[in-house]
């Protein structure tokens, strides 16, 4: 089968590493990532702020760029969620495209969702002897239903304390583009947010999108708190390796 990578801005821009964590977990169990270059961003700073248009011609990049694939994967579920529940919005009145979207719904995963769901694999034999909370991120709770995957695989790592976060359900205050438009709002919902991260007195945060453990981990750094912040993926590869 072929199985795509679809590594989204921040990832590619600014965590590179967290693609290659899940190309070589992936690989483990004979999935060889394909990395189609012409993919771009999802759309969803512009889809949010109402620029439509310009979201559909990021759409339409990615429609064509994925289009052969058997599966796509992304290590974001607020990327993943703006495919799966707004791609259909942009493209209602054209009947291809609105096609073209239904097949790239049906085949596009969050990370932890195609390695428990599509590979059926729940452990990974990692080792990690740290304590460990996890802050389950907005979209990919709310919008693709990701609850107990991410769990099922920090479970059945080796070593590892998982500490359960207080109003671990409480948004981080990252939003994309809230974060810049309300800032002082978003300022408030993060500071809270890394309070209840502490009280767990955990070593490591980890999550499944880089919006909000890099929103997360600003706060953390600007606080001076000595809380390490990993995806999902890197913390299993390091537990592999």
């Amino acid at each position: 089968m072929k199985v795509s990578l679809f590594i989204t801005c921040l990832s590619d821009a600014i965590y590179p590493r967290v693609g290659e964590a899940m190309a070589r977990i992936l690989s483990r169990y004979g999935v060889k990532l394909h990395f189609p270059e012409a993919q771009t961003c999802c759309g969803q700073p512009a889809f949010n702020s109402g620029y439509w248009d310009e979201a559909r011609a990021s759409a339409k990049t990615l429609l064509e760029a994925f289009d052969d694939s058997d599966f796509v994967v992304s290590p974001s579920g607020s990327c993943t969620g703006m495919i799966h529940h707004y791609y259909p919005a942009l493209f209602k009145d054209d009947p291809v495209l609105l096609e073209k979207t239904r097949r790239l719904i049906d085949k596009t995963y969050e990370f932890t969702q195609f390695l428990v769901n599509v590979l059926g694999v729940k452990d990974v034999g990692a080792t990690f002897p740290h304590k460990v909370t996890y802050h389950p991120s907005c979209h990919g709770t709310r919008l693709l239903g990701i609850k107990d995957e991410p769990r099922v695989l920090l479970s059945n790592v080796k070593g590892i304390e998982v500490i359960d976060l207080p109003f671990a359900e409480d948004c981080c205050g990252f939003g994309g583009t809230f974060a810049v438009k309300m800032s002082d709002i978003s300022g408030a919902m993060v500071g809270e947010k890394v309070d209840h991260i502490l009280e767990t007195e955990a070593e490591v945060l980890v999550g499944m999108d880089m919006g909000c453990l890099m929103n997360i981990s600003g706060r953390l750094h600007y606080e001076g708190k000595p809380v390490r912040v990993m995806h999902i993926s890197e913390l299993l590869y390091e537990g592999v390796k």
